[in-house]
């Protein structure tokens, strides 16, 4: 039997538990006569037939996994169950397999950027299905995985070890694994009913609230309409999204330890959450004043309301739009992404590099000019009361580096397919970033059809690296990880 048994039966199981998220749209097609309801059963049954055979094939290997097993089957489960999501957009839309890979990953990566055009005539289970992925993949499927599994006899830290973001992911919040992966899922759920019914008291409908929530705890950005939230154009709406698109920015478990002890003193000693809000409400007033005074808008009041919007979609990674931002002057288009690179908590639903590792980095080069100056001085790098052990440091550090050279290579291979440099890079940078827009060919008022196969790839390549945090997917490509 193979040495990665434990790992195919535990994907066995996960693919089982994916097949039932196909109830859903199942139900809402059937009910609605979409068309689509004999795709979304058999869709059913060939996840579920898939997931019975590669558990019941490697039903013996229960031993626990390790760090090398919990790694590889992260890796395979945000491979594998793209293949699956992209069904109904190849067989119902007619798409290639390529541009339906994209979108499924895209999902299921809370990227939220998207192949396809004319999304408001949908059928509404298709769009059920594009925002599903997005939750899903928002919170991460494994950690609700680690949640169910180990009553079937698979440990789950090391999925979680994995799977949830941030630089220091060996602390946990109770005791048990499982527990904590309840805890947050919980919460998880609870923002989300919250979430929809803000959206429909605000004037969405029902159907539109639900997928907008779902797109925005999980800070993805896909929406029902094409013009995205500038499709309502009301100030009330785009207040409710940036509100909880600032709670899902912030670390889940900074939430956790707030509800479970009901004081909010957590926030404060959060250093990430401080810094989070101190940058969003800087650049808010930086760039309010540079559109007005630039002439983009006529009125401050309409460059506050547009800017506060955009900063936080974009800072947070979430990705939707009231306008076309990239006909802004470039200046913010870059300030934007930039900000989607650090901007978010570890912890969040969101991507890019994290605040956490943003700060230590901070703080590590305040600490060479410090020895530079005063070479016999002794500076520690702490945060949040915390001395950050050199261990830490010096992963940051690496991740760094790595993620500024994915940034560098894969625009290089974009620009050598022909793309213009601000397309190329942008692409990236909202991918590795799991942003969604950019700017150039592939901002926000259209889409990444106008791209090649290769192309294509090539950010699908970049959406994966950025929510497996690039070592994770990496590790899995080197020969040294296939050695017994």
């Amino acid at each position: 039997m193979s040495r990665f048994a434990p790992v195919y039966r535990a994907l066995g199981m996960i693919l089982m538990l994916f097949g039932l998220t196909l109830l859903a749209p199942f139900g809402l097609s059937f009910a609605m006569d979409d068309g689509a309801t004999r795709m979304f059963f058999l869709m059913f049954l060939l996840v579920l037939s898939c997931g019975c055979l590669l558990w019941y094939h490697y039903r013996r290997g229960r031993r626990e996994l390790n760090v090398r097993d919990g790694v590889l089957l992260v890796v395979l489960v945000w491979v594998v169950l793209p293949a699956f999501s992209a069904l109904p957009f190849m067989i119902h839309l007619g798409m290639t397999h390529t541009d339906a890979y994209f979108e499924a990953t895209s999902g299921l990566t809370a990227t939220g950027a998207t192949i396809i055009s004319g999304i408001d005539q949908l059928p509404h289970s298709i769009n059920l299905w594009r925002h599903l992925l997005h939750w899903f993949g928002g919170m991460g499927l494994i950690v609700l995985a680690v949640a169910i599994l180990p009553m079937l006899g698979i440990g789950g830290r090391q999925m979680l070890a994995a799977e949830v973001p941030g630089p220091m992911k060996e602390s946990r919040l109770t005791p048990r694994v499982t527990e904590t992966a309840k805890g947050l899922w919980l919460i998880y759920i609870a923002i989300t009913i919250l979430c929809i019914l803000a959206y429909a008291w605000g004037g969405m409908g029902w159907f539109d609230a639900v997928c907008h929530a779902f797109s925005t705890v999980a800070l993805g950005g896909f929406s029902t309409h094409d013009a995205s939230f500038g499709y309502f154009n009301s100030p009330r709406l785009e207040w409710i999204a940036v509100g909880f698109m600032v709670f899902s920015g912030i670390n889940y478990a900074t939430h956790f330890l707030f509800i479970r002890s009901r004081s909010p003193m957590h926030y404060v000693r959060d250093p990430e959450a401080g810094w989070f809000i101190g940058v969003l409400l800087v650049s808010i007033l930086i760039l309010a004043n540079y559109l007005w005074k630039d002439g983009v808008f006529s009125s401050m009041d309409d460059a506050m309301r547009h800017t506060i919007f955009h900063v936080v979609s974009v800072a947070t990674t979430s990705g939707f739009s009231t306008m076309d931002y990239g006909q802004w002057p470039m200046f913010v288009g870059l300030w934007l992404l930039f900000l989607c690179s650090f901007a978010t908590s570890a912890g969040s639903t969101g991507g890019g590099i994290k605040m956490m590792r943003a700060l230590l980095l901070y703080k590590q080069v305040y600490r060479e000019l410090i020895r530079a100056m005063h070479p016999s001085a002794v500076y520690h790098v702490r945060l949040g009361g915390a001395t950050a052990p050199m261990t830490v440091l010096f992963a940051v550090l690496a991740f760094a580096f790595v993620y500024m050279a994915c940034i560098v290579i894969l625009t290089l291979t974009l620009s050598f397919t022909g793309l213009d440099i601000v397309t190329a890079f942008s692409a990236v940078v909202a991918c590795i970033n799991n942003t969604g827009p950019g700017l150039g060919l592939v901002g926000p008022a259209t889409n990444y059809a106008v791209l090649e196969d290769f192309q294509t790839w090539v950010c699908i390549f970049a959406m994966l690296l950025g929510r497996l945090e690039i070592f994770t997917l990496l590790v899995v490509l080197t020969p040294a990880f296939w050695r017994k």
